[in-house]
């Protein structure tokens, strides 16, 4: 018998749906076409401030504040973007600026040129990782080149530091002040490195060189104290002492004031003589306190929580001056610069926690405001760099070349070693890799060799904002390279264009910025050629919120019922 089989049906298979309907989803080259495009559009925007001849960029805030600067850490910031890969390059300068403080627009432009020099690879179906590898390999040749063209510097010429700070600064607004700038970061400098005795020197500039910007005045009378400067005056000013030659500083943390129920407090009082004990008491207990302070004969106390007034008199009576409401961070400078040690308790106080190493406490009127000063310490690991200007635009474009030059001084201090400016060491890096490439096999190659083109682009921009010929130029920089490594100090004078000996124009570059710089680009680079896919949803509760956390949240949030067709 034949058996008959029912007649096959074709069912359609429902679609799976794992991600929500209105999520974006960028995925393979068309992803990373978009990121370089991305990284190529920011690199652009900053083109153009670097070097000497640099253009300057006004940015509106939201709050409808104006700044004009050509720190590319600072332009940066101010800038809102949209896409991952432009945030990621953001990110880069910000990094830079914290790590070494200066080259944020060096770093950009490289790393946007790397990027771009890898999309004709991607064009040729090279994978990416292979891209990726020859990035690393000619980052490797490039950090031996920098090793080589190096060489010591001595820390306490005071003449080739200048030199050095100069050839940062030059690039900066602050220029045409001449030595200015360079003097106040050294002397900051040099004020506050700290020897930890196995060689190694700390040097926090943030936490301890402090920049106090004052409206009025010239520029020519900013200066660096041997000691600290903070906005306060003392707590009756009428009364007490606001000048003291050779003071015993106390420095403490905690309230010198009648302590407060810790929660709320009831008491019950039967006849109305309760009222004036429980005032004695707080008076006594107040007594107790500024008898124990003192004890030790201090001449100022500093104390960052409050001082009742009821305090105040009883350290007046015994003439002592005091200051109330201090930041934490200014303690701190006071307690380096004159030797305290910060208080927690007034019956924990030793002799040894008294600073005895300021020469002179005194308040002064600075425009409209009293700052007190603590001065000419005999040893100060702190101090305060007092800003003039004309307006507040101009002070805080000086406080930002100021940061880069306190990172220049910071990093050749640490590590005294230098390279040559003005694109010089990224020609040597050029002609190092042309030279080598040859010992690479297959498509790294040309991924090896691409990189040689990139950091190209320092010298090329600085020609090309100087106005010279770009081509002309750059030809006859990288044919006075092929000389021979003696050649490898001559780069782009910024000013005019004009091939020039660094040896002889005096522009030097410390080596960790450079080295910092290098690493940075081209790991960045290769973090960004490694993305294939860029998902982005949005949230069904915020509407046109922020980006969700991940795939898995959202497949959990579709309907079961809707996600299936009718």
């Amino acid at each position: 018998r034949r058996r008959t089989h029912p007649p096959t049906r074709f069912v359609m298979a429902a679609p799976m749906l794992v991600l929500q309907a209105n999520t974006k989803r960028d995925s393979g080259r068309k992803a990373q076409i978009g990121n370089i495009a991305a990284a190529k559009a920011v690199s652009d925007i900053i083109r153009t401030t670097l070097g000497p001849r640099s253009m300057l960029k006004m940015l509106l805030d939201a709050q409808g504040g104006i700044v004009l600067t050509n720190d590319g850490n600072a332009i940066l910031r101010e800038i809102d973007v949209v896409h991952p890969a432009a945030k990621s390059m953001i990110d880069l300068s910000r990094t830079q600026d914290e790590e070494v403080g200066d080259g944020t627009t060096s770093v950009i432009i490289l790393a946007g040129e790397l990027l771009h020099s890898a999309e004709p690879l991607l064009e040729e179906k090279i994978h990416p990782t292979v891209i990726v590898r020859g990035y690393v390999k000619a980052l490797e040749e490039a950090l031996r080149v920098v090793e080589e063209v190096s060489f010591p510097v001595d820390v306490n010429n005071r003449e080739e530091m200048q030199k050095l700070v100069n050839s940062c600064v030059g690039t900066k607004y602050t220029a045409r002040f001449g030595n200015l700038i360079a003097n106040l970061a050294l002397d900051a400098v040099l004020t506050v490195v700290k020897d930890r005795g196995d060689g190694t020197k700390e040097i926090d500039v943030k936490q301890y060189a402090k920049v106090e910007k004052v409206p009025g005045g010239r520029i020519e009378d900013s200066c660096v104290l041997d000691g600290v400067m903070f906005n306060k005056d003392v707590v009756v000013p009428s009364r007490m002492k606001r000048k003291i030659e050779n003071p015993r500083i106390l420095l403490m943390d905690c309230p010198l004031e009648f302590k407060k129920g810790e929660s709320q407090t009831n008491v019950e009082m039967e006849k109305e003589d309760d009222f004036a004990v429980l005032l004695k008491v707080e008076e006594e207990y107040i007594e107790q306190i500024c008898d124990q302070i003192a004890s030790f004969k201090p001449d100022l106390v500093i104390t960052e929580k409050g001082l009742s007034d009821l305090a105040a008199h009883f350290l007046y009576k015994r003439g002592i001056s005091a200051i109330r409401r201090l930041r934490k961070t200014d303690n701190n400078r006071i307690a380096r610069a004159c030797g305290a040690t910060i208080v927690s308790r007034t019956d924990e106080i030793r002799e040894s926690d008294i600073g005895t190493g300021a020469g002179l406490f005194e308040v002064r009127k600075l425009g409209d405001e009293y700052f007190t000063f603590i001065e000419n310490c005999t040893e100060p690991k702190a101090c305060s760099i007092i800003l003039r200007g004309a307006s507040k635009d101009v002070l805080n474009e000086i406080e930002r070349n100021l940061h880069d030059a306190l990172g220049v001084a910071r990093n050749v201090v640490q590590d005294p070693k230098l390279v040559p400016g003005g694109g010089a060491v990224e020609m040597a890096i050029s002609r190092a890799i042309q030279r080598t490439m040859h010992n690479i096999d297959g498509p790294e190659q040309l991924a090896y060799k691409a990189v040689g083109t990139a950091v190209e682009v320092i010298p090329r921009t600085l020609i090309q904002n100087c106005g010279a010929n770009v081509i002309r130029t750059l030809t006859k920089l990288r044919a006075k390279h092929a000389e021979g490594d003696e050649a490898c100090t001559f780069g782009i004078n910024g000013l005019t264009g004009v091939i020039t000996d660094m040896k002889e124009l005096g522009v030097w570059e410390p080596c960790a910025v450079k080295t910092q710089t290098l690493k940075t680009a081209v790991e960045s680079a290769c973090m960004l050629l490694r993305i294939d896919d860029i998902v982005s949803g949005l949230s069904k509760n915020k509407g046109q919120g922020a980006p969700r956390g991940g795939m898995q949240q959202e497949a959990e949030e579709v309907d079961s019922e809707r996600a299936l067709p009718e």
